[in-house]
């Protein structure tokens, strides 16, 4: 075994550095969550199905678009700064590499937030009334596509995913994009 297997098998599934900034998303993600849902499951059933009820699961989904920009911007930068175009461009790339540590960073804990706002709006949804149209499929098939990306994502740091976080995170991604836009 060389040490560079030695070294993944004592870490946690969190690497030491990012585990702080993924445990405040969790904690952000699960208090909003629960307040969101508390509030909710407040409403009357007038409000429900009305049409301001529509632009609050609305805004939670367009909140999730946000947060979900911003993790898949990551992988955008990645693939931009192996450009050859970049060849020679030393302060372009300084600059980029630059966004792309930030936006490494910050890739876990948005994307758990981004998970809580898609939660908050797929309840939203099912309380306003699932209508079987192509917005709400698509949606359903995101969902279901995004479920096995963050537990993907754990195993993307022990190194034993065989890059099906990236996989199933670019097939979100297309249904995702295709549930806003369309």
């Amino acid at each position: 075994m060389n040490t560079r297997e030695i070294k993944v098998q004592k870490q946690g599934w969190i690497p030491k550095k990012e585990r702080i900034w993924v445990i405040v998303a969790i904690i952000i993600a699960a208090s909003f969550m629960l307040w969101e849902l508390k509030g909710l499951l407040q409403l009357s059933l007038n409000t429900l199905h009305s049409k301001q009820f529509e632009h609050t699961f609305k805004d939670f989904g367009s909140n999730a678009r946000i947060a979900l920009f911003f993790v898949l911007a990551y992988y955008a930068l990645l693939r931009i700064i192996r450009l050859r175009i970049l060849k020679g461009q030393d302060k372009v790339k300084k600059w980029l590499s630059t966004l792309l540590r930030v936006a490494r960073r910050w890739h876990t804990p948005a994307a758990i937030i981004a998970i809580a706002f898609i939660i908050v709006h797929t309840v939203a949804v099912f309380m306003h009334g699932f209508k079987y149209d192509f917005n709400n499929i698509s949606g359903l098939l995101s969902l279901l596509v995004l479920l096995p990306v963050p537990i993907s994502g754990l195993f993307r740091y022990k190194r034993i995913d065989r890059k099906w976080h990236l996989r199933s995170g670019v097939a979100f991604a297309i249904l995702f994009l295709i549930h806003s836009f369309l």
